[in-house]
């Protein structure tokens, strides 16, 4: 009895310790990503391209105007960085490269459209807004 108590525990220690370890890597990824990926967006100057991209799209306009008027205290998150930890958790860092890659080549509107349905199945409703409340936010800066 004594040693399946020390059995149990020691399964339980290193269960915690495991998933400490992967929240808290996830975590160190997540912010890693994030300032890779936003310095290299705002030192290549493809913001800039981006929201002229964004700007001639009216569909696309559109799409991010929807976040304009939601109220944020109701969101799962409201920052990049949070978004992106989500972002990484239910894509993907592969896909998410991948995305990346192909925006640098660029995209048609199918494209965009596929991609964004694609992203919209695999999030939930609440989260696809407060995606676009942050985008609506960064088109705005």
């Amino acid at each position: 009895m004594k040693l399946l108590k020390i059995l149990l525990l020691i399964v339980l220690i290193i269960g915690g310790a495991g998933y400490g370890i992967y929240y808290v890597g996830t975590n160190i990824a997540s912010d890693k990503i994030m300032n890779v990926v936003t310095d290299e967006i705002e030192n290549s100057g493809q913001i800039n391209e981006i929201k002229k991209m964004v700007a001639n799209d009216p569909e696309l306009m559109r799409y991010i105007e929807e976040g304009a008027n939601i109220e944020e205290s109701n969101l799962p998150f409201t920052t990049k960085e949070q978004a992106t930890r989500l972002l990484i958790k239910r894509i993907g860092f592969s896909e998410l490269q991948a995305i990346q890659s192909n925006a640098q080549k660029g995209m048609t509107n199918d494209e965009i459209q596929e991609l964004l349905k694609d992203i919209e199945g695999k999030l939930t409703e609440e989260e696809v807004l407060a995606l676009k409340v942050i985008a609506y936010k960064e088109f705005l800066k």
